[in-house]
């Protein structure tokens, strides 16, 4: 190896002892033998430490660094700081990654120059699943494009946040920010807001551990009213930046916690469309409530389609595509 590896994995530890052995095994193996892997040691109580620093012992390749227990962002941070790779490649320590991950991921990105980032493909475990994350890994895994994950931005995060690869100039420009809601999530919509593209290699290369000790289960910043204020906070500053009026399509709750959030932004909807009969005719915080049809009339104001599900998703995104409004110019779908 080079005295300069071309990937940096960053991989925070806290507390990860059970699980650290396997995760560290797995990025021993990869094919691509040019990287780093920087452990960074958040104050583990556990036997993570010992554990990082006996397998670095053997593999020059990995290297352990400390961090002062202040939580995940200063982790990363304190991680970033010490990546001298080209690119930087995410791993938690309670996941595992297949042995092709860093080099399929480093070839698109070579191929690629346009990309500023690369996901992949996810198989969630421990098996089975319940039907909300198995719907979630099925719907991670349609997204195929840059196109695709721009477009499904708002839906949910598009691209798991441990499966990605970033060149370290974009990544030293934007950097780990704590700013209440999901670290992983503003980082990606940060980076589709600031023009960048992220691509996708349509393979299975992370095993994501999915389970009620994970952070994103038992931190406050994970609720799903952290996630929605981060994507009112960027569809405000971005698709709704010229209007402070938009169409909000769909109002149930996800419609309901979205037009709340945006409203603390200065957006509020002038219409409201909605297939619900009883709504129908009536107004919402002064907004007329309507149904689809009523769209065929043009509209000059940007629409925001906030319906839960893949199927009435779609059903919208073909409607209005009918009616001649193009997404990610006209309209945009939320979740």
């Amino acid at each position: 190896m080079s005295d300069r590896p071309l990937v940096s994995v960053l991989l925070p530890v806290r507390n990860a002892a059970a699980t650290l052995e396997v995760a560290l095994h797995s990025i021993s193996r990869q094919r691509e033998e040019s990287f780093e892997c920087i452990i960074v040691d958040d104050a583990s109580t556990d036997a993570s430490r010992g554990i990082a620093e006996r397998i670095a012992a053997r593999d020059a390749r990995l290297r352990v660094v400390s961090a002062g227990g202040e939580g995940l962002v200063a982790a990363l941070e304190r991680g970033l700081d010490a990546c001298r790779g080209e690119f930087v490649a995410r791993m938690d320590g309670d996941d595992w990654m297949h042995r092709e991950r860093l080099g399929l991921q480093l070839a698109r990105l070579s191929a690629e120059p346009e990309l500023a980032a690369v996901g992949a493909h996810v198989r969630l475990f421990p098996r089975p699943l319940g039907d909300g994350m198995r719907q979630y890994e099925t719907w991670l895994n349609s997204l195929r494009s840059a196109e695709e994950i721009g477009l499904n931005a708002f839906v949910e995060c598009p691209v798991a946040h441990p499966t990605l690869m970033i060149r370290r100039a974009v990544m030293e420009r934007l950097r780990y920010r704590d700013v209440g809601w999901p670290e992983d999530y503003d980082l990606v919509l940060r980076l589709l807001a600031s023009g960048e593209r992220i691509g996708i290699v349509e393979k299975r290369l992370h095993g994501w551990r999915h389970g009620p000790e994970r952070l994103s289960r038992v931190h406050p910043n994970y609720g799903l009213d952290r996630f929605t204020a981060c994507k009112a906070h960027y569809l405000a500053h971005g698709f709704l930046a010229d209007s402070e009026r938009y169409v909000l399509c769909g109002y149930g709750d996800t419609g309901r916690a979205l037009r709340s959030a945006l409203t603390k932004h200065g957006r509020t909807p002038a219409l409201i469309v909605d297939v619900h009969p009883g709504r129908i005719g009536n107004a919402i915080h002064g907004a007329p409530v309507v149904a689809p049809e009523a769209l065929a009339a043009r509209v000059d104001m940007p629409i925001v389609g906030s319906v839960a599900g893949a199927g009435p998703r779609a059903a919208l995104r073909q409607t209005l595509g009918k009616m001649g409004y193009r997404e990610g110019r006209d309209f945009i779908c939320a979740a």
